[in-house]
């Protein structure tokens, strides 16, 4: 048997929306705290099932290889690929640095 989990707090729920990049309001806020700790309480109840005898799988359904065949095609120009840019400097797309100024970890 599992111990249950600890309950969520509106501070947890707060933290995951700050790493989401998630503007949560108050209200919002106890209502998704509420909300998130059902679920987190209906997946840990899948912690009591007997899986003992259930050999573990990679996949739940049968598959075969559903891949195309990888196959030699023209690109795009850099031109194109950039067409839709919202920020580009006509060689590389331009996104916001992610690591600080230096870019060093």
């Amino acid at each position: 048997m599992t111990t249950p989990p600890q309950p969520l707090t509106a501070k947890d729920v707060a933290k995951v929306a700050l790493l989401a990049r998630l503007a949560v309001s108050e209200s919002d806020l106890e209502r998704m705290t509420g909300e998130l700790s059902k679920i987190v309480g209906f997946v840990s109840m899948l912690g009591e099932l007997d899986t003992s005898d259930v050999a573990p799988l990679a996949h739940p359904l049968d598959t075969q290889n559903v891949f195309r065949d990888d196959v030699p095609a023209a690109s795009l120009s850099t031109a194109e690929a950039l067409q839709s840019a919202p920020r580009h400097d006509g060689e590389c797309f331009l996104v916001p640095a992610v690591l600080g100024d230096s870019g060093a970890a």
